[in-house]
């Protein structure tokens, strides 16, 4: 009874458009002796690259037996339009840094002149 099924791979968009993306009937073998046994088969399914970012969403897999389905978690995917960019701002802080000691240098030397008269 639950040697043949269907395979679903779907996702759900910010909007909660159900897009499929891919489909198989599988049929399995039951070894000798494991007739009344429960059983894991994992199936692997790669997604192509992502083509832009409203690629952005929840993944899911779906499985159908008869009268019975099994549906996964789902896996959130954030697709971007540039990936991850790491940001540095190592220049930034090096430069406000002395422009900031220049200036408190300058206002103490001007104070002590002043100081001076």
């Amino acid at each position: 009874k639950y040697t043949t099924f269907s395979i679903f791979y779907y996702w759900i968009n910010s909007l909660g458009q159900k897009t499929s993306i891919y489909s198989k009937l599988e049929s399995v073998t039951i070894p000798p002796g494991e007739e009344h046994k429960t059983a894991t088969v994992s199936y692997k399914h790669i997604i192509r690259p992502l083509e832009n970012t409203s690629s952005t969403g929840t993944y899911y897999c779906n499985v159908k037996w008869n009268d019975t389905q099994k549906m996964g978690n789902g896996v959130f995917v954030l697709a971007r339009g540039t990936g991850y960019v790491e940001t540095s701002y190592g220049w930034e802080v090096l430069i406000t840094f002395t422009v900031l000691l220049a200036a408190l240098s300058i206002a103490a030397t001007a104070l002590l002149l002043w100081k001076r008269k």
